[in-house]
């Protein structure tokens, strides 16, 4: 189980992957959204609280609930796209922690009561599945476009109106058009981030 990946997966993966702003017309069907999802919850997150929620908006309607809280560079490209999804978290994940981490009944009351731990555990492990979930995406074959820039009280109301799930970042899915990508932007050198002690 410790194989090191080929250089292409590496290249689909990382090295050649790009955030994407224009699309082909190409559909992504439902089975590969059902798939991207059984591939992302497999990754690891702390006492597997797997917070993350998932809201894919694929028709031009669905779309047309989002758009007015995109900002204005961002909201192209989300109609554009075959889809886009929102990449959420759910304030109360520790609800299912008996379920879902079943060696150890106790773990609910670790964050019940307390939400400054409930904030922390949702972001953090929110993020890492949201990370998860463009890695299967990728994997699968499709392309993305993660974004920030939308209001994210406007999309809350909307798509999560009883206030349990609260929305982290978009991310647009599909096959993406190379002729809207930028040029490569420069990344860090590992001295420059990275210390081994």
């Amino acid at each position: 189980m410790s194989n090191r990946l080929n250089d292409e997966a590496l290249k689909q993966l990382f090295t050649e992957a790009r955030t994407h702003n224009a699309w082909q017309k190409k559909d992504v069907p439902d089975a590969v959204l059902r798939e991207v999802v059984d591939l992302m919850k497999m990754g690891p997150t702390s006492a597997n609280a797997s917070p993350a929620r998932f809201v894919f908006l694929k028709s031009d309607a669905a779309k047309q609930r989002i758009a007015p809280f995109l900002s204005d560079a961002n909201r192209p490209k989300s109609m554009a796209a075959p889809v886009c999804a929102i990449v959420g978290y759910d304030t109360q994940f520790y609800e299912h922690l008996p379920r879902l981490f079943p060696h150890n009944q106790s773990a609910r009351t670790w964050f019940e009561g307390n939400p400054e731990l409930i904030q922390a555990t949702v972001l953090r492990n929110g993020s890492l599945q949201g990370a998860y979930f463009m890695l299967a995406a990728r994997a699968l074959g499709l392309d993305c476009g993660p974004m920030s820039g939308f209001n994210n009280a406007g999309v809350d109301k909307e798509f999560f109106p009883d206030g349990r799930v609260k929305s982290n970042f978009v991310c647009n899915i599909g096959y993406g058009d190379p002729a809207g990508l930028f040029e490569r932007s420069p990344r860090f050198a590992f001295d420059e981030i990275a210390t081994i002690l």
